[in-house]
């Protein structure tokens, strides 16, 4: 168990695996806190767009602005 102390001390505990604390601690920056690189790695998850996946459609970029187009088309029949 890993215990931090933020703001206020106000005191979070949270259970991680050693190896999930490892992992954690891989991407830890100098002078960065856990809370700081939980948070750089959820914003991270919700940043990624369609375009991120740019380069690895495996067929056609035919295909890959057909497909895009209608995702488009589609969006805007459900907005």
């Amino acid at each position: 168990m890993h215990v931090y102390i933020i703001g206020d001390n106000v005191t979070r505990v949270i259970s991680l695996s050693d190896e999930a604390y490892n992992e954690l601690k891989q991407l830890k920056q100098q002078a960065e806190s856990f809370s700081i690189v939980v948070l750089r790695l959820a914003k991270k998850e919700k940043a990624v767009s369609f375009k991120s996946f740019s380069g690895k459609w495996a067929g056609s970029s035919k295909e890959l602005k057909q497909i895009e187009k209608q995702l488009h088309n589609d969006r805007k029949k459900f907005s």
